[in-house]
This record gives C-alpha cells, structure tokens and sequence, in this order.
C-alpha cells in the first residue's frame, strides 16, 4: 500500500510539473554551476527582460560557443550544451518561468 502511494505521489509531481521543472531543472542539478548563476550572467550582458529572454532562446534554438555566456575556462570544462528539443512555445514557457523565479527587478529595497 505505502509502495503504491510513493508511485501515485511521484507520477503526479511529475505530470503536474512545469515544463521548466522538467526539462531545465535536472540537467542543471548535475551541474557543480547552479542555475541561478547562468541567470545572472544573461542578466549582467543583456540587461532587460526582452533582451535576456531573447539571447537564452536564441542559445538553446543553436548553441553555438561565440553566443555562450560562460567564460572560455568553463566551456573547455563543460562543453556546448546541446539543443534543446522543446518546441517554440514550451521554449517560451520554461524561459518565461526561469525569468519570473530569478528575476531581481521588483525584488530589489
């Protein structure tokens, strides 16, 4: 009983996750970087909403090295990541969530 409980519980976090939730989230918890850090560095180069949502979209469309925010160090450590798989509109959703979660606008006293 408490085994199927466990399955029930797992199976319903994850339909009711969000598509950030599982398609950014656990790639990023392998990582020694945590995920907040890439947000930073989108935000330090682009500055505004648009503008940052743009460049990670334009990022995870076709990861190229010259349009990566990492520094050279950490792309010979960890590499290209690969292309994302999530259509056009999933895409949007995740990034609109990554933006609402990290965001430091509104947020700042």
């Amino acid at each position: 009983m408490v085994k199927k409980l466990i399955i029930f519980l797992a199976i319903s976090i994850t339909l009711n996750a969000s598509i950030y939730q599982k398609n950014c989230v656990p790639c990023h918890k392998r990582l020694p970087i945590k995920i907040d850090k890439f947000f930073y560095r989108y935000l330090l180069k682009y500055s505004s909403a648009i503008e940052t949502k743009y460049a990670i979209k334009l990022y995870l469309q076709n990861p190229q090295k010259e349009s990566s925010i990492l520094n050279p160090a950490l792309l010979n450590r960890f590499g290209i990541k690969k292309k994302s798989k999530l259509n056009e509109e999933d895409l949007k959703k995740a990034i609109d969530e990554y933006w609402e979660i990290y965001k430091v606008f509104g947020k700042l006293r």
